[in-house]
């Protein structure tokens, strides 16, 4: 960089001027390589991406953030129309129609509490589960034959169990979960008791099925934690969570190996897990990026850690974000960065500007881990 482009740039950062950081990456980016080597500065191979709906007209405004890629709604709970590749085929077709990559689908393995939807029950090793699973197989083949290269699912009993929210920053209300105040009722869910030995022979009758259809069509298999961790031994409502712990994890995408099976990486379920997340979570994003287990990222940050947290703003939690989104680049992560969980601000009952503030935020970080060497 010129000496008089720095001088520029860096005294709009120490004005504190409304533009102070772009200008200071726009400088960045307007370095040059000396002739003859290599450019010292790669771009972050991740994208701004969401999961937060696909109808017209937020396509629309995601086209016009320049989010061009995205995890779309559930096709459907139930095995049927929308799940042929005529009608996956359709739903690629209309969200590229406005620019936007499709790079997965839900399947119908909810992070809803058993029993409570309409998710099939492939966990529950009742008479019907060898016919789900069949399901799941067939609508992974479909997603590869239309062309939608990843998939995300849950493999929980209990749902996502919060304690009463907090008040954080400007009043919004934070979601919260101190363990020591929650409520375990019914003392059981419909499974029943589930022991650590039970959950996994479950979790490997369903990987032993579905992985190998994952591979023959090179379809991205990601898995989301378990949210949030439980105390070992202890659990919640009789339920050992296996997935709510980084060893667990690691446990789980050793089971079958294999490029397409690996996780829907949430970060802030992740850093639920951890005692001190803001210090924790770099090794883990190394551990599973550097293996290529990390097949989306659900880009959230969180107050707290293991059994007392609160679900902050993107930019005001315990995990620095920036350092974080430094770790992806640095492990060649090449996949979405989504927001999620954001907060509850009084007049966005929808939680649409908490969405837009949560993108804009990951896009910045994006352009600023791109334009350092």
């Amino acid at each position: 960089m010129k000496r008089r482009e720095f001088l520029r740039a860096t005294g709009a950062v120490a004005a504190g001027g409304p533009f102070a950081a772009e200008a200071l990456v726009s400088a960045q980016t307007t370095a040059r390589p000396a002739p003859g080597r290599a450019n010292p500065l790669p771009r972050a191979r991740m994208k701004a991406g969401t999961q937060h709906g696909d109808s017209d007209a937020i396509l629309r405004v995601l086209a016009g953030f320049g989010v061009n890629h995205l995890c779309s709604r559930l096709p459907s709970a139930k095995f049927d129309a929308a799940w042929s590749v005529d009608g996956l085929s359709r739903l690629k077709e209309r969200v590229e129609s406005f620019g936007i990559a499709l790079d997965m689908v839900p399947l119908p393995l909810s992070s809803v509490e058993i029993g409570r939807s309409e998710s099939p029950a492939v966990l529950m090793a009742t008479g019907d589960r060898d016919r789900q699973i069949d399901d799941i197989c067939q609508m992974v083949r479909n997603c590869a034959r239309a062309g939608i290269p990843g998939v995300k699912y849950n493999l929980t009993f209990i749902g996502v169990p919060r304690t009463t929210p907090t008040v954080g920053r400007g009043k919004a209300r934070y979601s919260t979960f101190v363990y020591a105040e929650g409520k375990q009722e019914p003392p059981l869910t419909e499974a029943g008791r589930i022991d650590t030995d039970i959950y996994w022979e479950r979790i490997t009758y369903f990987l032993d099925r579905v992985v190998p259809v994952a591979n023959e069509y090179k379809v991205r298999m990601g898995c989301h934690p378990q949210d949030p961790g439980m105390p070992k031994g202890k659990g919640w409502r009789g339920i050992e969570t296996v997935l709510g712990s980084v060893d667990g994890l690691k446990r789980f995408v050793s089971i079958k190996e294999s490029p397409y099976h690996g996780l829907n990486f949430c970060q802030g379920t992740v850093s639920e897990q951890l005692e001190k997340p803001g210090e924790q979570i770099f090794d883990v994003i190394r551990y599973f990026g550097t293996r290529k287990k990390i097949f989306s990222v659900h880009f959230r940050n969180i107050e707290g850690g293991l059994l007392n947290f609160r679900e902050t703003f993107i930019d005001n939690g315990s995990v620095d974000m920036l350092k974080a989104a430094r770790v992806y680049k640095e492990v060649g992560y090449d996949g979405m960065l989504m927001p999620d969980h954001v907060p509850n601000v009084d007049g966005d009952p929808d939680h649409m500007q908490g969405f837009a503030f949560a993108i804009g935020y990951i896009k910045a970080i994006i352009a600023a881990v791109s334009a350092e060497g």
